[in-house]
């Protein structure tokens, strides 16, 4: 036992991990290298289409994020394939029995590949883009990446959603196209409560080119009529794609405002009713 240890070429066992180890390095700072070369490619080719119009930057950033994560997996699959190299393995009888493991477990990982599948055919079929507002089951919110296997949402509360591609079995999306802004205004019954329509719609009329991102002239419509003498409103207008919230605020601020100068005031509105949000992707 001692002769066999003796025996042992330290300073050989030595080089030998030593190189091992210098290779590991190496493999490891040219996956580096070649992972943010190819994502800034990446990046790069797909501003250029943005900026040559050939697609929407909305668009170009879904497929931006689908390639990075295409490129990051097959990156990561080539870097474990050359450290196994390193430990002399036959990568051809470890492909194979990657394949036969792969099949066994195909099975049981039918979700990924649901997942997968119906994320490139809510890509194909442009569904949905990054940047887009949508209603998908029981969440809403705006589409921040599609990736192959999840789709992130992110929430009016800023809760950011993680949704399996296999889920989105029918989205509602609100942002192809102009969206519609909706205020309602309850004027309490006041001396002045006649003339609180009038006063709205001659503001209406003022706001049409004051406010921006507003299409149209805002329309104004009685929508109840109660026992009591309050009078109550509802405002329509038409708005730039993803601009609906920041109108509906201007609208209401400034119609607010004006009443309170005619001596007229409305209850507040709630932060559900009224949200302060206004997204740029």
């Amino acid at each position: 036992m001692l002769h066999a240890i003796t025996n042992i070429q330290y300073e050989d066992l030595a080089v030998s991990s030593g190189i091992f180890i210098l290779k590991l390095i190496v493999i490891f700072i040219i996956y580096s290298i070649v992972k943010k070369v190819g994502h800034s490619i990446i990046h790069t080719a797909f501003n250029n289409f943005a900026k040559r119009n050939e697609m929407s930057k909305y668009r170009a950033k879904t497929l931006e994020t689908l390639m990075n994560s295409i490129f990051a997996y097959t990156l990561i699959f080539i870097v474990f394939v050359a450290v196994f190299g390193l430990f002399g393995l036959d990568i051809r009888g470890l492909l194979a029995g990657a394949g036969i493991v792969g099949l066994a477990i195909g099975f049981g990982a039918k979700d990924l590949v649901s997942d997968i599948v119906t994320g490139f055919f809510i890509l194909l079929e442009k569904q949905i883009d990054v940047g887009d507002y949508i209603t998908t089951g029981s969440f809403s919110g705006i589409v921040e990446e599609v990736e192959l296997r999840t789709t992130r949402v992110r929430g009016f509360d800023g809760t950011l959603h993680y949704i399996p591609n296999r889920l989105i079995t029918s989205v509602s999306n609100h942002s192809r196209g102009n969206m519609r802004a909706l205020v309602d205004i309850q004027i309490p019954s006041s001396p002045e409560v006649e003339n609180a329509l009038e006063i709205i719609k001659e503001e209406c009329q003022k706001l049409a080119n004051k406010i921006p991102h507003l299409l149209e002239e805002p329309k104004v419509l009685v929508v109840q009529s109660g026992d009591s003498d309050d009078l109550s409103l509802r405002i329509l207008a038409k708005t730039e794609n993803l601009k609906k919230w920041s109108v509906e605020n201007a609208l209401y601020d400034r119609l607010k405002r004006r009443l309170k100068e005619e001596g007229i005031e409305i209850p507040e509105k709630s932060s559900e009713d009224h949200p302060d949000v206004d997204f740029e992707v």
